[in-house]
C-alpha cells in the first residue's frame, strides 16, 4: 500500500523539481484552455533551445572543466594583500568566476571569521551570482554579445562599489560586527569540497577529478537545460498573451523611471540568471528600453533567492539591507550607463 500520510506527502513534495512540474503545469493548463497555442509554445521553445545549443554545451564543459580543476583555490587570491587591491581582485574574480555564491559560503565563512574585510567580500558577493562563463555565452547567443559584455562590465563596477563604499564606511555602525552569532553554513545546491592546493588544470590524470567532472557536466546540464525551457515557454506565452502596448507603457522610454522600475521590479520577481534571459529578450521585443533591461538583470540578479540566501546566512541583518542597497543602486547606475551607450 502506497504511504499517503502527511510526512510521506511532504516528503514526495519535497524531492519534485519545482522546474519540471512548473513547465508540465503551465503546458497542461496552454493544452486545455487554449489548445491552438501549444504547439506553437512547443515549437517556439525547441527551436530557441536549438539556437543557444552551442552556448549551452560550451557552457557546461568549460564550469565542468573548472571544477575538475580545482580553481577554487584561486579564490583564496581575492583576500591578500593591500585592501584596494582586495576589492578590486574580488569583484573581477566575482565577476568571472564559474561559481555561484551558494557554493562559496564555507569559503566565504571561514574568510570572514579570519578577519578577512568585509569590503572585499562584498565585492565578491555583488558580482559573483550576476555573470560566469556559462552566463555569458547564453547571454551573448540570446541578448547579442554587446548586452552580454555590458552586464559583465556591471557586474564588475557594481562589486567594485558596493566594496569600496563598505571599505569607506567600515566603521560604522552599519557594518561593525557583521557576522551572525552562528552563521547557517548552507545553500541553494549542493555544495562540495573543493580540491586542495594549486589547480590541476589536466584533471584527467586523477580519477577523483574524472568523476567530478562527469557529475558536474550532467548536473549543469539538467539545470540549464531544465531552466531555459521553462524560461522559453513563458518567453512564447508572453509573446502571445501580454500586449506589447502594456510594456511599452511600463518600461519603455529613455526616462529614468522606466529603469528605476525595471530594478524595482527585478528584485523580486528573478527566477535566476539564466531564467531570466529569455524572458528579457521577450521584453525587449515587446518594448522595454534597454535601460530598463539592463537595470533589470542586475537588480534581479544580485537580489534572488540562491545568491540572497548566501549572504543572508552569514552576516546580520544590518549588512544584508547594505547589499540589497547597492544592488538596487548599483542596478540603476547600470541600466543609465547602458540606456546612454545603446
Amino acid at each position: 500500500m502506497v504511504d499517503i500520510s502527511p510526512p510521506a506527502l511532504r516528503r514526495t513534495w519535497h524531492n519534485i523539481d519545482k522546474a519540471w512540474l512548473a513547465l508540465v503545469v503551465v503546458l497542461t493548463l496552454v493544452a486545455i484552455l487554449d489548445p491552438p497555442q501549444l504547439w506553437p509554445t512547443v515549437n517556439f521553445t525547441a527551436g530557441a533551445l536549438l539556437h543557444t545549443a552551442p552556448f549551452i554545451v560550451f557552457a557546461i564543459l568549460a564550469v565542468a572543466y573548472m571544477k575538475a580543476t580545482g580553481a577554487e583555490t584561486l579564490l583564496a587570491k581575492a583576500f591578500e594583500g593591500n585592501q584596494a587591491k582586495m576589492v578590486v581582485f574580488a569583484a573581477l574574480l566575482g565577476g568571472l568566476s564559474p561559481f555561484c555564491s551558494c557554493e562559496v559560503i564555507p569559503f566565504i565563512a571561514a574568510m570572514l571569521a579570519l578577519g578577512a574585510p568585509l569590503g572585499a567580500v562584498m565585492a565578491f558577493w555583488l558580482a559573483s551570482p550576476l555573470m560566469d562563463p556559462a552566463m555569458f555565452l547564453i547571454t551573448s547567443g540570446t541578448l547579442g554579445w554587446e548586452f552580454a559584455i555590458a552586464k559583465t562590465l556591471s557586474a564588475v563596477g557594481l562589486g567594485l562599489f558596493g566594496g569600496f563604499a563598505t571599505k569607506l564606511f567600515a566603521r560604522s555602525v552599519i557594518f561593525a560586527n557583521p557576522l551572525r552569532e552562528k552563521p547557517q553554513i548552507g545553500g541553494c545546491c549542493g555544495v562540495e569540497k573543493p580540491f586542495e592546493g594549486k589547480p590541476l588544470w589536466a584533471f584527467w590524470v586523477e580519477s577523483p577529478r574524472n568523476e567530478v567532472f562527469r557529475r558536474n557536466l550532467l548536473e549543469n546540464g539538467i539545470f540549464l537545460l531544465k531552466w531555459l525551457t521553462l524560461a522559453y515557454v513563458f518567453e512564447a506565452l508572453m509573446l502571445r498573451y501580454v500586449p506589447a502596448e502594456w510594456i511599452a507603457t511600463a518600461l519603455g522610454g529613455d526616462g529614468i523611471g522606466t529603469i528605476v522600475l525595471g530594478a524595482l521590479v527585478g528584485a523580486p520577481a528573478y527566477l535566476n540568471g539564466y531564467a531570466a534571459v529569455p524572458l528579457v529578450s521577450g521584453l525587449l521585443d515587446q518594448g522595454m528600453s534597454n535601460g530598463a533591461a539592463m537595470s533589470f538583470v542586475i537588480a534581479g540578479g544580485v537580489s534572488c533567492i540562491p545568491a540572497a540566501i548566501a549572504v543572508w546566512a552569514l552576516v546580520k541583518p544590518r549588512v544584508f539591507a547594505a547589499y540589497i542597497g547597492f544592488a538596487i543602486s548599483g542596478a540603476v547606475l547600470a541600466g543609465l550607463a547602458w540606456q546612454a551607450i545603446a
